[in-house]
This record gives C-alpha cells, structure tokens and sequence, in this order.
C-alpha cells in the first residue's frame, strides 16, 4: 500500500485518513494478502497530516481521523511492515508506529511535530510511541519537535533496521514472511497484541494453542524438519 502525495512529501490529505480503513478491510479478509508493506511514493514516506486542510478537520468533527486510520492499520491480522524514506513526521510516525515493523534507509528523517504548532498529538498515537521507544524517548521527540535520524530512530527503538536500500530488504523480510507458517505469524501477532494491550484471554490463548497441537502447519512443520526439507505450510484463515 503507497501513501501517493508526492507533491507534499506524501502529506495524508482528510479524504486519506477516511480512506485507509476502508481499503483496509478487504485486504484483511483477503486469504491471499499474507503481508502489507506500508511505503511512500517517491522520496519520502510521509510528512504528517496536510497542515492546510488541519482547521477545517477540527470545525468538522473529524478530529478523529488519523486516531481510526492507525487503529485499523494496528488492527491489521496479518503482519504489516513500513518500508521508510526521507521523511516521517508526525501522522508519518504515527502510521509507521501501528505497523509491526519498521525498516528505514540511512537517510531517512523522523520527527513528532504538533509542539511546533500548537496542536496535542493523538493519545492513541502518543500511546504506541511510548510502547516502542518508552517515556523519555517519546517526551523528547514529543516536546523537541526536532528531526532526528534514522541511527536516532534504531537506538531509541521506533526502528528495527536502518538499511542502504530500504526496498531491498524488505523485500527480503517479506520473502522470509512468506516462507514461515501463516498460523505462527498470525497467533503471535494477536497473543503479542493481547499482551501488550491487556486484552489477552485464556480462551484466545487456548484456541491458538489447540490450532498448534492439532493443526495442519504443525504436523507439516514437523514432518519436513525430520525429513530437512523445506515447509510447505497451507493454513489460511478462513
């Protein structure tokens, strides 16, 4: 999926924020869709909400509308990967930050802006940051507004690569993705989610732990280990 506003460094117009959860969905339900890689068109990832349209969102009501786009990109069942160049900045971070992932080239920018304009980042963003980088971290991006680099970014943890060529190795990422069970990838991603949210059960737990006793990937998995051979894994969701 390619955030495509380039004449604004990929600023996300009113009208992108509404839409994303709406393409969201049926990807999601999607059985062939076993990865999303979020990128920028052109030199830069995203540079934020588009400034000029930001007073006629708030009269409007639709403040609101980054917060619901980076839920469903979070709410995502499969795992998503952000693919970063140049700029990332403010609602850029914050769709960066509801992926899973986050790889970015050498290059790359990030910064968390609103202090610079007078506006409160949304909680929901402000939550996830501080889940990536912890409290002091995220206070400095929050209360400096300053750019930092992608080096920045990896120490403090809102990254997991920096790379020469971002394309590249996320290609190479997603190609190991591919290759593993669909289950695994898709029972971590929720029991992960659950408990970095609190909303982990014993009954979700229980049935992803069932689905890895008597599942088809798992009898796969370890039939072709013994036989060192490749898996060839079949779940899908249904």
């Amino acid at each position: 999926m390619t955030i495509d506003n380039p004449a604004k460094r990929n600023a996300m117009t009113a009208r992108m924020w509404r839409e994303l959860p709406e393409l969201l969905e049926p990807l999601a339900k999607d059985p062939a869709v076993r990865v999303l890689v979020l990128t920028g068109a052109g030199a830069d990832f995203c540079a934020g909400a588009d400034i000029s349209e930001l007073t006629d969102i708030n009269r409007s009501g639709d403040a609101n509308l980054s917060s619901r786009a980076e839920k469903a990109l979070a709410a995502f069942p499969r795992p998503t990967v952000a693919a970063i160049r140049g700029f990332c900045v403010g609602g850029g971070c914050q769709l960066a930050a509801a992926c899973d992932v986050r790889f970015a080239e050498h290059g790359a920018r990030f910064a968390i802006t609103p202090a610079k304009i007078g506006i409160v980042y949304p909680p929901t963003a402000i939550e996830r940051l501080v889940g990536l980088v912890g409290p002091a971290s995220a206070k400095y991006l929050l209360y400096s507004a300053d750019l930092v680099t992608a080096e920045h970014a990896l120490r403090i943890g809102f990254l997991e690569e920096t790379a020469e060529d971002v394309g590249a190795r996320v290609a190479e990422f997603v190609r190991t993705l591919l290759s593993r069970s669909q289950f695994s990838l898709e029972a971590a991603k929720d029991i992960v989610g659950g408990i970095a949210d609190g909303s982990l059960t014993e009954e979700r737990v229980d049935g992803w732990m069932r689905g890895s006793v008597e599942g088809e990937d798992a009898a796969e998995g370890i039939a072709a280990f013994l036989a060192r051979r490749p898996a060839r894994f079949t779940w899908t969701r249904q």
